[in-house]
């Protein structure tokens, strides 16, 4: 792949995970959506996948980062085990792993971690109980989807999308310029 389009296909993702974020909310589904525009992989059913993974599952923050994630439910999109092979003998499994360590390392030096509440302390200088109305509040207030989770979220797919890349799984050749579908 030519490094320009390479890094068109980078940008498309960051883009399209930022505004996602900013527009809709919910970080695992605005990765998944921003990944599957970016590669023309669009797969509903790995999209609703996502709904209660944001703010560290159910907004709980004790989870994983909503945005690493998406990511990683896109990686297995892309490179998991199939029912069908449940047994695994070929270890797909493996390689699926191996794929997520690479995009946890990568984030977690972007972030200092990939648990919610760590990715936010460091984002914001604390972190919040995003199921609490006034705190819920406290967290809009200082930015948390005017910039910060955005870029949160711009960030994981751009990551996911070099892994993706490195991999060698992006379709063949990536689309150019893909609609983003809401």
């Amino acid at each position: 792949m030519p490094p320009q389009h390479r890094e068109e296909l980078l940008a498309r993702a960051y883009e399209l995970g930022f505004e996602y974020e900013a527009r809709y909310r919910g970080c695992s589904q605005c990765v998944v959506a921003a990944l599957q525009d970016t590669l023309g992989i669009r797969d509903d059913a790995v999209f609703k996948a996502a709904t209660g993974l944001s703010g560290g599952g159910a907004l709980t923050g004790a989870g994983g980062c909503g945005a690493f994630v998406g990511a990683v439910l896109v990686l297995g999109q892309l490179q998991g085990r199939e029912r069908r092979d449940f047994a695994d003998p070929e270890g797909v499994r493996y390689r699926t792993f191996d794929l997520v360590e690479r995009l946890q390392g990568r984030f977690a030096a972007q972030f200092g971690s990939t648990i919610c509440r760590e990715v936010q302390a460091g984002v914001f200088g604390r972190s919040f109980d995003l199921r609490n109305p006034d705190d819920f509040a406290r967290f809009e207030a200082a930015g948390a989807h005017k910039d910060k989770c955005p870029d949160v979220v711009g960030r994981a797919a751009r990551l996911a999308v070099e892994i993706i890349l490195e991999a060698g799984l992006a379709p063949d050749p990536p689309p150019a310029d893909t609609a983003p579908e809401a």
